[in-house]
């Protein structure tokens, strides 16, 4: 075949050669590439440009920043956008005191006037504290089973998310402040049982982070907001300024029974102390503890020199009366939380329990043996494990003021339910209403002397059990 000068290994290598030219030629390869080649063509001459619409001469012209453009704003308005509603429905407080009006004064000044006279009328009783023992156990969970949530005891009190939640210690009357995230002051008497029984304040610009009824004065109620601490005078309708300044506050807790000084808590972890007697409107002075976050200050309900601190990781008693500038060490740290702590309570008797809220999703307990002159706590052994999802927020976890041992904590267990906690861990009960109740009451504060719980949600709502 002309190649017999080839080894039989080559005359192989080239037979498979032309067997394999000879199948890829059968296979027409070329006349594929070809037609691949115009379907492409085909197709890229099909993609154009879009002609540009003709320009309407009456079309809406495209808004643009004048800022940006350093151009001075023409006389031609604008069109109309949505205005957010803390720039434009809520404008800023002024500075100083401000007057006891509400948000509707000018359409129901009369119902405004009973509501302003009742918190008046009730602030002028005393509270009669016979038989204030704590009562056992038992007695309490019966207690707590009496109380119930009917639809009248449900309310919108404010526009917006409850932060902060204070109630009158009147033993007649069921007065109710709660105070939202526009700085808006909401007054519920929850007795009077009509439409017209609250009406709305605005004496701050931020949302209202603690409120308190004074524990000598209940005509007095101290709202505390990012930039101002106030005080509600009910005697002369006013909102007087206490406190202001640049720092962002986060609480505030009673140093005195006259409720004269004060402890602050700033967001970016410093602590200050406020005296209403002088007249400047500025801390006495400020004091680094060494937080990078104070959420929550509470005072020792016996010794009231010492105090509670919690930020993030850190949870710190302090004494009011060494703290300078810079350089403060605590008495004792509660340590053993991994995540950002959202509130840290002294027991409201002897305060010889915390409970505290952690990110984590536990509530922990500690307690002290001869608190009132040691002051170091041991960790307790059990956790009570809260819900996977659930968020902390500050006043999650709230002792009963009646109670030295349980505390409350609102749960998004289903159906929604506020919990009852003894300071073993045990639940003792479970405030639910399928009806009534179906959404998450994060802020709850209780009655000093009467079977009363007022719990707030997300949407401006008070729950009265």
């Amino acid at each position: 075949d002309g190649h017999s000068h080839l080894s039989a290994y080559e005359r192989k290598r080239l037979k498979n050669i032309t067997e394999n030219a000879k199948f890829f030629a059968a296979l027409k390869l070329h006349e594929v590439s070809a037609r691949l080649n115009q379907i492409a063509t085909k197709r890229q001459s099909h993609v154009t440009k879009r002609r540009k619409p003709k320009k309407v001469e009456d079309e809406t012209a495209r808004r643009r920043s004048m800022r940006l453009l350093r151009v001075e704003p023409l006389d031609v308005p604008l069109l109309e956008t949505p205005a957010r509603p803390e720039a434009e429905e809520y404008p800023q407080v002024p500075v100083g005191p401000l007057p006891m009006v509400p948000e509707d004064q000018a359409e129901n000044s009369k119902w405004t006037e009973a509501l302003l006279g009742t918190w008046m009328r009730i602030s002028e009783l005393k509270a009669d504290d016979a038989d204030r023992g704590t009562p056992d156990i038992k007695r309490y969970q019966e207690s707590l089973s009496s109380m119930v949530l009917s639809e009248e005891n449900i309310r919108k009190v404010v526009k917006a998310r409850v932060c902060s939640i204070a109630i009158h210690p009147s033993e007649s009357t069921i007065l109710v402040a709660a105070g939202d995230k526009w700085g808006h002051i909401g007054l519920w008497n929850v007795s009077c049982r009509s439409e017209e029984g609250a009406h709305i304040f605005i004496p701050h610009s931020f949302q209202v982070n603690c409120m308190h009824f004074s524990p000598c004065n209940p005509a007095h109620l101290l709202s505390l907001s990012n930039d101002t601490l106030r005080c509600g005078d009910v005697t002369r309708a006013v909102f007087d300024e206490i406190c202001r300044s640049e720092e962002n506050f986060s609480s505030f807790d009673f140093l005195e029974e006259n409720a004269s000084t004060a402890i602050v808590g700033h967001w970016d972890g410093d602590v200050a102390v406020v005296d209403r007697r002088t007249p400047e409107t500025s801390p006495e002075f400020s004091a680094d503890i060494g937080f990078r976050r104070t959420r929550t200050v509470h005072v020792h309900p016996v010794n009231k020199q010492y105090f509670l601190a919690a930020g993030l990781m850190d949870v710190c008693v302090f004494d009011v009366r060494y703290l300078k500038a810079k350089g403060n060490k605590p008495l004792s740290s509660l340590t053993g939380h991994t995540k950002s702590v959202a509130s840290a309570y002294f027991s409201p008797v002897t305060g010889s329990r915390v409970v505290t809220v952690c990110a984590d999703d536990r509530l922990r307990i500690f307690n002290s043996k001869n608190i009132q002159v040691l002051l170091i706590f041991k960790k307790q052994s059990n956790k009570i494990k809260t819900h996977e999802n659930s968020q902390p927020k500050p006043g999650w976890a709230i002792w009963d003021p009646k109670q030295e041992h349980c505390f409350l904590v609102g749960s998004m267990e289903q159906p929604r339910q506020i919990q009852v906690f003894q300071d073993t861990g045990k639940l003792l009960h479970s405030f639910c209403n399928m009806d009534c109740l179906s959404s998450v009451c994060s802020i709850n504060v209780v009655h000093p002397s009467q079977n009363i719980l007022v719990g707030g949600n997300s949407s401006g709502r008070l729950h009265v059990f």
